[in-house]
């Protein structure tokens, strides 16, 4: 067994690692080979709602065989708020998808860190790889919240990963010690997921390859468009400050709320979404995501949205959603710039205040009706086109006569180009 130089010093040092388990065969195969490198180990685990697990208290019974105890530390309330504030800030990534992944790292890094430091712990350690986005979201998040706190990748330990080049190795290495570990095939294809409330992301294996369709996935969270029912089915939404506080009628907290709307928007065939996403560090990645819920929420704060936001408030909303999103997606929710982007979209929310009802039918979603929205500047009578007491045509005239002023000199400058901009480069 080599010897790793980073675990010694962990033990000359005395210091406890905390190690963010799932209950899977990574999980199993850190913990028990830190503890045999005389490590001391403590494990943490979050309940984020996650949809493809029965039970969070399952990764303790599955963690206990390693000899290690296992702290879930229960984050449902925060994750869902997470994703309130993501679907207010319109914040989808690449291919437009709801990054659940993005949000569940900066909420079970900050819940995690604060549990293993009430425990002692000195060292967090993750089982990110050395290629992907978790390594550097949870890394920078540690860096961030306590900069004192050291984190271990085991993944990127030289030592660790001449010991386990691979699932067969960590595999012969359990059952060595007498640890059993059973791989469940999801499905005919294989692939990797992660899951909490806001949604599930299907990746790796077989998915790498963009000549394999997305529809080898089997939803967790949902079915696909073609297995939903046929029949429309209809929901109704009230919005408060940008807040989702009530689904037909029945008020509801956030995470009520989500867990609601992943039900309704699921059965119905709502929130898959395909993306060849870009990755922080500049690879790209494939990925088939579920977000039934923040797709239906995010949709129906849209329609208010669209409602009560002017031009300019619009074009400044979709800078900052932008924003907010590459923040949360690059492992920077904490810094000042992402507060204070989704600071200016909160009060942007102030008057994002409405009852949306909206039709769904085999993965759509349409509008059916806004009403009790008193901060809407949508006005009949202004944009009818019949005639009415809104804004009156005529005094249209003006503004254009003002608006052919710089059109003109345009013009007269030549410097207007009305032929195809595709052919002229094509004839170079």
């Amino acid at each position: 067994m080599p010897e790793s130089q980073l675990l010694k010093s962990y033990v000359d040092n005395g210091d406890v690692v905390g190690i963010c388990v799932s209950g899977g065969l990574d999980s199993k195969t850190v913990a028990l080979r830190l503890k045999q490198a005389g490590v001391k180990v403590k494990c943490f685990t979050a309940d984020i709602g996650q949809p493809d697990e029965e039970d969070i208290n399952d990764v303790v019974t599955k963690m206990a065989p390693c000899g290690v105890e296992t702290t879930v530390v229960d984050l449902k309330d925060d994750i869902a708020e997470g994703a309130f504030e993501a679907i207010a800030c319109n914040a989808s990534y690449d291919g437009g998808y709801w990054q659940s992944t993005g949000i569940g790292r900066y909420v079970t890094a900050r819940g995690l860190l604060r549990a293993m430091k009430a425990q002692g712990c000195t060292v967090l350690s993750h089982g990110a790889t050395g290629r992907g986005n978790d390594q550097v979201r949870f890394e920078r998040y540690t860096n961030v919240l306590d900069p004192s706190f050291k984190v271990y990748a085991p993944w990127r330990d030289p030592s660790l990963l001449e010991e386990f080049p691979g699932r067969t190795a960590m595999l012969e290495y359990l059952q060595k010690h007498n640890i059993g570990h059973q791989i469940v095939s999801q499905a005919a294809k294989r692939y990797s997921t992660d899951a909490n409330i806001c949604g599930l992301s299907n990746e790796a294996e077989d998915l790498e390859s963009i000549e394999t369709p997305m529809t080898i996935v089997n939803p967790v969270m949902g079915v696909w468009p073609k297995d939903a029912p046929d029949t429309q089915e209809e929901v109704t939404l009230r919005y408060e400050k940008g807040r989702c506080v009530a689904i037909n009628g029945v008020k509801m907290n956030p995470l009520k709320a989500m867990q609601e709307a992943n039900k309704i928007a699921g059965r119905n065939g709502i929130g898959i979404s395909h993306a060849l996403e870009n990755r922080i560090l500049g690879t790209k990645s494939r990925g088939v995501y579920e977000a039934p819920g923040m797709t239906l929420l995010g949709q129906g704060l849209t329609y208010v949205y669209q409602a009560v936001l002017d031009r300019r408030a619009t074009s400044l909303f979709k800078y900052l959603a932008g924003h907010v999103s590459d923040q949360i997606y690059d492992g920077r929710y904490f810094d000042p710039s992402t507060r204070a982007a989704i600071t200016a979209i909160w009060q942007m929310a102030e008057p994002a205040i409405g009852t949306v009802k909206i039709g769904m039918y085999k993965g759509n979603m349409w509008f059916l009706s806004l009403t009790e929205c008193p901060h809407s500047i949508y006005f009949e009578a202004d944009s009818s086109m019949e005639a009415s007491e809104g804004l009156n045509p005529v005094s249209s005239q003006g503004y254009l006569e003002v608006s052919s002023v710089e059109a003109k000199s345009l013009a007269k400058a030549n410097l207007i180009d009305a032929d195809s901009v595709w052919n002229k480069r094509s004839a170079k």
